[in-house]
């Protein structure tokens, strides 16, 4: 089975040899739960996401990305921030990718679907912030997901 490791600031991790482009959403409903999944290449919670590919727009690779995780339609609304930290690297086994993080991080609302698991989501799931915190999560997705809780006036740009 391939996996997914993620490194951060560690001696040992494998250098990077590719950067792609990709998309996290932050997706909080009326109830102010936000949308998680379980990964099923690594078991870590995150928020969904994934590279933008040629030819769409970062909303419309969000967008994307969401439906085909969680089974849940968005509407986004707005940036959390943009995540480049050259020190957390994600390694794919299949065809030994090391990915150097970059991610944009977008918020988005619910506007229609149900949360249903797929490939890449062994779980989905509506969870309260305090619950959210509680979650084996990598540090790189908890910083996202904390700098969206605080309700920054502007985007993080790191």
């Amino acid at each position: 089975m391939s996996r997914r490791i993620d490194y951060y600031d560690d001696p040992n991790a494998p250098a990077a040899n590719s950067l792609v482009p990709s998309v996290n959403v932050v997706v909080e409903n009326a109830k102010g739960e936000i949308l998680m999944i379980r990964r099923t290449d690594n078991d870590n919670w995150a928020l969904p996401g994934g590279a933008i590919d040629l030819g769409e727009s970062v909303t419309q690779a969000a967008i994307r990305e969401t439906k085909e995780e969680t089974g849940v339609d968005v509407e986004i609304s707005g940036l959390v921030g943009i995540y480049s930290d050259p020190k957390h690297v994600i390694h794919y086994t299949s065809n030994d990718e090391v990915r150097q993080e970059f991610s944009i991080v977008l918020a988005a609302h619910p506007k229609g679907g149900y949360p249903t698991t797929s490939d890449e989501s062994g779980e989905v799931r509506w969870l309260t912030p305090s619950r959210v915190i509680s979650l084996h999560i990598h540090p790189s997705m908890r910083l996202r997901i904390d700098d969206y809780l605080k309700n920054q006036k502007s985007p993080v740009v790191d």
